[in-house]
Protein backbone atom coordinates (compact mmCIF):
# COMPACT_ATOMS: atom_id res chain seq x y z
CA UNK A 1 0.00 0.00 0.00
CA UNK A 2 1.65 3.63 -0.95
CA UNK A 3 -0.11 5.80 1.10
CA UNK A 4 0.29 9.90 0.41
CA UNK A 5 -1.91 11.89 3.24
CA UNK A 6 -5.04 10.87 2.61
CA UNK A 7 -4.92 8.75 -0.91
CA UNK A 8 -3.86 4.85 -0.09
CA UNK A 9 -3.01 2.73 -3.30
CA UNK A 10 -2.20 -0.66 -3.50
CA UNK A 11 1.03 -0.60 -5.78
CA UNK A 12 0.12 1.94 -8.00
CA UNK A 13 1.06 2.73 -11.33
CA UNK A 14 1.81 6.24 -12.47
CA UNK A 15 2.18 8.35 -15.77
CA UNK A 16 4.71 10.26 -15.89
CA UNK A 17 5.04 13.72 -16.93
CA UNK A 18 5.44 13.89 -20.44
CA UNK A 19 5.85 17.46 -22.38
CA UNK A 20 3.33 17.77 -25.08
CA UNK A 21 2.32 14.49 -24.49
CA UNK A 22 0.03 13.85 -21.04
CA UNK A 23 -2.44 16.30 -21.68
CA UNK A 24 -6.10 16.05 -20.33
CA UNK A 25 -7.19 13.91 -23.13
CA UNK A 26 -4.03 11.76 -22.89
CA UNK A 27 -4.92 11.88 -18.72
CA UNK A 28 -7.93 10.78 -19.08
CA UNK A 29 -7.43 7.70 -21.90
CA UNK A 30 -4.94 6.53 -19.00
CA UNK A 31 -6.80 6.70 -16.03
CA UNK A 32 -9.74 5.19 -18.05
CA UNK A 33 -7.04 2.05 -18.60
CA UNK A 34 -6.00 1.41 -15.28
CA UNK A 35 -3.47 4.34 -14.32
CA UNK A 36 -4.24 4.84 -10.69
CA UNK A 37 -2.32 8.26 -10.67
CA UNK A 38 -1.79 11.02 -13.38
CA UNK A 39 1.24 14.00 -13.87
CA UNK A 40 0.43 16.69 -15.72
CA UNK A 41 2.85 18.19 -17.94
CA UNK A 42 6.02 20.20 -16.50
CA UNK A 43 5.29 23.53 -16.51
CA UNK A 44 7.58 26.52 -15.23
CA UNK A 45 7.31 28.42 -12.17
CA UNK A 46 8.13 31.72 -13.71
CA UNK A 47 5.38 31.28 -16.55
CA UNK A 48 2.90 30.71 -14.25
CA UNK A 49 3.52 33.35 -11.84
CA UNK A 50 3.70 35.54 -14.71
CA UNK A 51 0.25 34.33 -15.99
CA UNK A 52 1.59 33.07 -19.12
CA UNK A 53 -2.01 31.59 -20.75
CA UNK A 54 -0.27 28.07 -22.15
CA UNK A 55 1.39 27.23 -18.57
CA UNK A 56 -2.16 27.22 -16.93
CA UNK A 57 -3.57 25.10 -20.08
CA UNK A 58 -0.61 22.54 -19.26
CA UNK A 59 -1.84 22.55 -15.34
CA UNK A 60 -5.46 22.78 -15.76
CA UNK A 61 -7.33 19.38 -14.87
CA UNK A 62 -10.56 17.92 -14.99
CA UNK A 63 -12.86 15.81 -12.19
CA UNK A 64 -12.49 13.18 -13.78
CA UNK A 65 -8.78 12.18 -14.05
CA UNK A 66 -8.35 12.75 -10.69
CA UNK A 67 -6.26 12.20 -8.16
CA UNK A 68 -3.79 14.43 -10.63
CA UNK A 69 -0.38 15.50 -9.27
CA UNK A 70 0.85 19.31 -10.92
CA UNK A 71 4.14 18.78 -11.74
CA UNK A 72 6.25 22.19 -11.95
CA UNK A 73 9.59 23.18 -12.14
CA UNK A 74 11.95 26.58 -11.17
CA UNK A 75 15.05 27.34 -9.06
CA UNK A 76 14.01 29.97 -7.51
CA UNK A 77 12.50 29.64 -4.08
CA UNK A 78 10.04 32.72 -3.77
CA UNK A 79 8.93 32.09 -7.74
CA UNK A 80 8.56 28.02 -6.52
CA UNK A 81 6.41 28.90 -3.73
CA UNK A 82 4.32 31.69 -5.39
CA UNK A 83 3.75 29.39 -8.20
CA UNK A 84 2.55 26.58 -5.80
CA UNK A 85 -0.11 28.87 -4.55
CA UNK A 86 -1.43 29.43 -7.85
CA UNK A 87 -1.58 26.21 -8.47
CA UNK A 88 -3.58 25.24 -5.00
CA UNK A 89 -6.15 28.41 -5.48
CA UNK A 90 -6.41 27.74 -9.32
CA UNK A 91 -6.66 23.67 -10.13
CA UNK A 92 -6.77 21.86 -6.20
CA UNK A 93 -5.05 19.21 -7.63
CA UNK A 94 -4.16 16.23 -5.21
CA UNK A 95 -0.63 16.74 -4.98
CA UNK A 96 2.05 19.29 -6.22
CA UNK A 97 5.07 17.59 -7.62
CA UNK A 98 8.57 19.10 -8.04
CA UNK A 99 10.80 18.60 -11.07
CA UNK A 100 14.19 17.73 -9.86
CA UNK A 101 14.99 15.49 -12.69
CA UNK A 102 14.89 17.03 -16.12
CA UNK A 103 17.74 16.53 -18.02
CA UNK A 104 17.40 19.24 -20.99
CA UNK A 105 20.18 21.35 -21.26
CA UNK A 106 17.71 24.42 -21.15
CA UNK A 107 17.04 23.57 -17.90
CA UNK A 108 19.23 22.04 -16.16
CA UNK A 109 22.04 24.10 -17.08
CA UNK A 110 20.19 27.04 -15.66
CA UNK A 111 19.95 25.53 -12.36
CA UNK A 112 16.73 24.16 -12.86
CA UNK A 113 15.46 20.28 -13.39
CA UNK A 114 18.03 18.22 -12.62
CA UNK A 115 20.69 20.99 -11.84
CA UNK A 116 18.98 21.19 -8.86
CA UNK A 117 21.17 18.02 -7.87
CA UNK A 118 24.12 20.62 -8.72
CA UNK A 119 23.22 22.49 -5.74
CA UNK A 120 21.32 20.03 -2.91
CA UNK A 121 21.28 22.82 -0.15
CA UNK A 122 18.99 25.13 -2.55
CA UNK A 123 17.03 21.87 -4.11
CA UNK A 124 16.09 21.03 0.21
CA UNK A 125 15.36 25.58 0.67
CA UNK A 126 12.84 24.84 -2.45
CA UNK A 127 11.23 21.59 -1.14
CA UNK A 128 10.80 23.25 2.57
CA UNK A 129 9.31 26.29 1.05
CA UNK A 130 6.73 24.92 -0.82
CA UNK A 131 5.58 22.19 1.78
CA UNK A 132 5.11 25.34 3.68
CA UNK A 133 3.74 27.07 1.61
CA UNK A 134 0.50 24.60 0.56
CA UNK A 135 -1.86 22.24 2.50
CA UNK A 136 -2.12 19.60 0.31
CA UNK A 137 0.97 17.05 -0.56
CA UNK A 138 4.53 18.12 -2.23
CA UNK A 139 6.39 15.58 -3.62
CA UNK A 140 9.71 14.98 -5.85
CA UNK A 141 11.10 13.49 -8.66
CA UNK A 142 14.42 13.19 -9.74
CA UNK A 143 17.66 11.48 -11.00
CA UNK A 144 20.43 8.94 -9.76
CA UNK A 145 22.48 12.34 -9.95
CA UNK A 146 24.28 14.63 -12.57
CA UNK A 147 26.53 11.91 -13.51
CA UNK A 148 27.99 8.39 -12.98
CA UNK A 149 30.67 9.95 -10.72
CA UNK A 150 28.23 11.89 -8.70
CA UNK A 151 25.47 9.43 -8.08
CA UNK A 152 23.98 11.29 -4.65
CA UNK A 153 20.63 10.03 -5.07
CA UNK A 154 20.74 8.16 -0.93
CA UNK A 155 21.72 11.55 0.08
CA UNK A 156 19.12 13.53 -2.09
CA UNK A 157 16.33 10.75 -0.60
CA UNK A 158 17.09 11.76 3.13
CA UNK A 159 17.32 15.18 2.30
CA UNK A 160 13.95 15.18 0.44
CA UNK A 161 12.12 13.29 3.25
CA UNK A 162 13.74 15.74 5.95
CA UNK A 163 12.40 18.56 3.82
CA UNK A 164 8.56 17.68 4.06
CA UNK A 165 7.90 15.81 0.85
CA UNK A 166 5.73 12.73 0.69
CA UNK A 167 6.62 10.77 -1.51
CA UNK A 168 9.67 10.76 -3.82
CA UNK A 169 9.98 9.29 -7.68
CA UNK A 170 13.65 8.51 -8.69
CA UNK A 171 14.13 7.89 -12.55
CA UNK A 172 17.04 5.69 -12.39
CA UNK A 173 19.23 7.25 -14.88
CA UNK A 174 21.85 10.04 -14.28
CA UNK A 175 21.24 13.53 -15.88
CA UNK A 176 23.83 13.25 -17.86
CA UNK A 177 22.49 9.61 -19.41
CA UNK A 178 19.14 11.39 -20.81
CA UNK A 179 17.02 8.59 -21.90
CA UNK A 180 20.40 6.95 -22.94
CA UNK A 181 21.78 3.70 -21.36
CA UNK A 182 19.58 1.52 -19.07
CA UNK A 183 18.32 2.27 -15.98
CA UNK A 184 19.61 0.76 -13.26
CA UNK A 185 17.03 -0.70 -11.16
CA UNK A 186 19.34 -1.67 -8.39
CA UNK A 187 19.07 1.74 -6.93
CA UNK A 188 15.71 1.39 -5.28
CA UNK A 189 16.59 -1.17 -2.76
CA UNK A 190 19.27 0.94 -1.93
CA UNK A 191 16.99 4.29 -1.92
CA UNK A 192 13.90 2.26 -0.47
CA UNK A 193 16.07 1.65 2.85
CA UNK A 194 17.48 4.78 3.52
CA UNK A 195 13.56 6.67 3.67
CA UNK A 196 10.16 6.05 4.81
CA UNK A 197 8.48 8.08 2.52
CA UNK A 198 6.93 6.30 -0.19
CA UNK A 199 9.20 5.86 -3.17
CA UNK A 200 8.02 5.20 -6.98
CA UNK A 201 10.27 3.79 -9.49
CA UNK A 202 10.75 5.13 -13.17
CA UNK A 203 12.90 4.27 -15.99
CA UNK A 204 12.91 1.36 -18.87
CA UNK A 205 9.44 0.30 -17.23
CA UNK A 206 8.42 -0.67 -21.28
CA UNK A 207 6.38 -3.89 -20.33
CA UNK A 208 4.27 -5.43 -17.89
CA UNK A 209 7.36 -7.80 -16.83
CA UNK A 210 9.14 -4.76 -16.18
CA UNK A 211 7.24 -3.32 -14.07
CA UNK A 212 7.37 -6.24 -11.84
CA UNK A 213 10.21 -6.33 -11.73
CA UNK A 214 10.88 -2.80 -10.92
CA UNK A 215 8.02 -3.58 -7.92
CA UNK A 216 10.55 -6.70 -6.72
CA UNK A 217 12.89 -3.88 -5.51
CA UNK A 218 10.67 -2.67 -2.79
CA UNK A 219 9.78 0.45 -4.25
CA UNK A 220 5.77 1.64 -3.57
CA UNK A 221 5.07 2.47 -7.37
CA UNK A 222 6.14 2.41 -10.53
CA UNK A 223 5.93 5.12 -13.26
CA UNK A 224 5.87 4.39 -16.88
CA UNK A 225 6.23 7.18 -19.21
CA UNK A 226 7.08 6.73 -23.14
CA UNK A 227 5.46 2.93 -22.56
CA UNK A 228 2.37 4.53 -22.57
CA UNK A 229 2.52 6.43 -25.59
CA UNK A 230 4.00 3.31 -27.54
CA UNK A 231 0.95 1.16 -26.08
CA UNK A 232 -1.65 2.65 -24.93
CA UNK A 233 -2.97 -0.17 -23.05
CA UNK A 234 -0.17 -0.85 -21.08
CA UNK A 235 -1.74 0.65 -17.47
CA UNK A 236 -4.72 -2.68 -17.74
CA UNK A 237 -2.02 -5.06 -19.26
CA UNK A 238 0.35 -4.86 -16.23
CA UNK A 239 -2.62 -4.89 -13.87
CA UNK A 240 -3.41 -8.09 -15.01
CA UNK A 241 -0.20 -9.21 -15.29
CA UNK A 242 0.25 -8.51 -11.87
CA UNK A 243 -2.94 -9.95 -10.42
CA UNK A 244 -2.88 -12.86 -12.57
CA UNK A 245 0.70 -13.61 -14.06
CA UNK A 246 -1.45 -13.45 -18.06
CA UNK A 247 -0.70 -9.97 -20.39
CA UNK A 248 -3.93 -9.70 -22.56
CA UNK A 249 -3.57 -9.20 -26.02
CA UNK A 250 -3.78 -5.86 -27.15
CA UNK A 251 -7.36 -4.94 -28.77
CA UNK A 252 -8.18 -6.61 -31.97
CA UNK A 253 -8.40 -3.54 -34.70
CA UNK A 254 -11.93 -2.28 -34.45
CA UNK A 255 -11.44 -1.91 -30.85
CA UNK A 256 -8.15 -0.17 -31.77
CA UNK A 257 -9.95 2.54 -34.30
CA UNK A 258 -12.71 3.49 -31.28
CA UNK A 259 -10.47 3.86 -28.74
CA UNK A 260 -8.44 6.01 -31.31
CA UNK A 261 -11.44 7.96 -32.62
CA UNK A 262 -12.25 8.50 -28.92
CA UNK A 263 -9.30 10.32 -27.82
CA UNK A 264 -9.09 12.01 -31.01
CA UNK A 265 -12.40 13.47 -30.84
CA UNK A 266 -11.64 14.55 -27.01
CA UNK A 267 -8.20 16.09 -28.14
CA UNK A 268 -10.44 18.22 -30.47
CA UNK A 269 -12.80 18.87 -27.88
CA UNK A 270 -10.08 20.47 -25.24
CA UNK A 271 -7.73 21.77 -27.79
CA UNK A 272 -10.05 22.98 -30.99
CA UNK A 273 -10.34 21.30 -34.44
CA UNK A 274 -7.31 22.36 -36.47
CA UNK A 275 -4.65 22.07 -33.10
CA UNK A 276 -6.38 18.83 -31.80
CA UNK A 277 -6.12 17.25 -35.03
CA UNK A 278 -2.40 18.25 -35.31
CA UNK A 279 -1.12 17.80 -32.15
CA UNK A 280 -2.78 14.19 -32.01
CA UNK A 281 -0.63 12.78 -34.96
CA UNK A 282 1.99 11.32 -32.27
CA UNK A 283 -0.62 9.09 -30.83
CA UNK A 284 -1.73 7.16 -34.41
CA UNK A 285 1.67 5.38 -33.92
CA UNK A 286 0.81 3.68 -30.59
CA UNK A 287 -2.95 3.06 -31.73
CA UNK A 288 -1.89 0.98 -34.50
CA UNK A 289 1.84 -0.59 -33.51
CA UNK A 290 2.90 -3.58 -35.24
CA UNK A 291 -0.20 -3.82 -37.81
CA UNK A 292 0.33 -4.45 -41.31
CA UNK A 293 -0.40 -1.31 -42.80
CA UNK A 294 0.12 0.88 -40.12
CA UNK A 295 2.60 3.13 -41.55
CA UNK A 296 0.57 3.72 -44.82
CA UNK A 297 -2.88 4.63 -42.75
CA UNK A 298 -0.66 7.02 -40.56
CA UNK A 299 0.63 8.60 -43.63
CA UNK A 300 -2.86 9.19 -44.94
CA UNK A 301 -4.04 10.61 -41.58
CA UNK A 302 -1.18 12.81 -41.42
CA UNK A 303 -2.63 14.42 -44.37
CA UNK A 304 -5.82 15.17 -43.46
CA UNK A 305 -7.32 17.85 -41.51
CA UNK A 306 -10.99 17.50 -41.51
CA UNK A 307 -11.94 15.31 -38.42
CA UNK A 308 -15.16 13.58 -40.05
CA UNK A 309 -12.48 12.47 -42.92
CA UNK A 310 -10.42 11.34 -40.47
CA UNK A 311 -12.69 9.24 -38.34
CA UNK A 312 -14.31 7.80 -41.97
CA UNK A 313 -10.70 6.54 -43.18
CA UNK A 314 -10.19 4.80 -40.30
CA UNK A 315 -13.54 2.80 -40.03
CA UNK A 316 -12.68 1.95 -43.94
CA UNK A 317 -9.31 0.77 -42.69
CA UNK A 318 -10.89 -1.62 -40.43
CA UNK A 319 -13.47 -2.55 -42.25
CA UNK A 320 -11.05 -3.81 -45.31
CA UNK A 321 -8.49 -5.28 -42.51
CA UNK A 322 -9.20 -8.33 -40.35
CA UNK A 323 -6.70 -8.68 -37.95
CA UNK A 324 -7.10 -9.94 -35.00
CA UNK A 325 -5.47 -8.94 -31.37
CA UNK A 326 -2.29 -9.09 -31.05
CA UNK A 327 0.40 -9.01 -28.07
CA UNK A 328 2.73 -5.43 -27.68
CA UNK A 329 6.55 -6.63 -27.55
Amino acid sequence: MMKIENLNLTKPLVLAPMEEITDIPFRLMSRQRGADLVVTEFTSCEALIREIPEAFRKIAITDEERPVAVQVFGGNEESMTRAAALIVERVRPEMIDINGGCWNKNHALRGEGAGLLCDLPRMERIIKAVVREVPIPVTVKTRLGWDTKNISICDVAKMVEQAGAAALTVHCRTRCQGYKGTADWAWLDRIKKVISIPLIGNGDAKSPQDVKEMFATGCDGVMIGRAALANPWIFEQTKSYLETGHVPLAPALPARVEACITHLRLNVQVRGLGEGIMRFRKYYAGYFRDLPHAAKLRMELMALKDLDAIVDRLRDFSARHTIEPCPHH
